[in-house]
């Protein structure tokens, strides 16, 4: 059950990302997934200590959880963003 729950919260994390960050027509549900996931993943190391919140692949659904994996997802897309610029 929580493979599912880590799919459709990092499916949304990664859509609302990916909206912020204006790469929503270039990304299909599975990268929306992938980058959900990645960039909790990501959150959790950069900035779960500063926010007191682990993301919501360590089980943690608070908000302050949902926005530590949504910064992650959206550092994620940046970086995304500059290593496709400079290739």
């Amino acid at each position: 059950m929580n493979v599912i729950v880590w799919l459709v919260i990092g499916g949304l994390v990664g859509w609302v990302a990916s909206m912020l960050m204006n790469t929503g027509g270039q990304q299909g549900i599975l990268m929306n997934v992938i980058v959900g996931i990645v960039g909790a993943v990501l959150g959790g190391w950069l900035l779960g200590g500063y926010f007191g919140a682990s993301t919501i692949n360590q089980g943690d659904f608070s908000l302050n959880g949902l926005f530590v994996s949504l910064i992650g997802a959206v550092v994620l897309i940046a970086l995304l963003k500059i290593i496709r610029r400079a290739a």
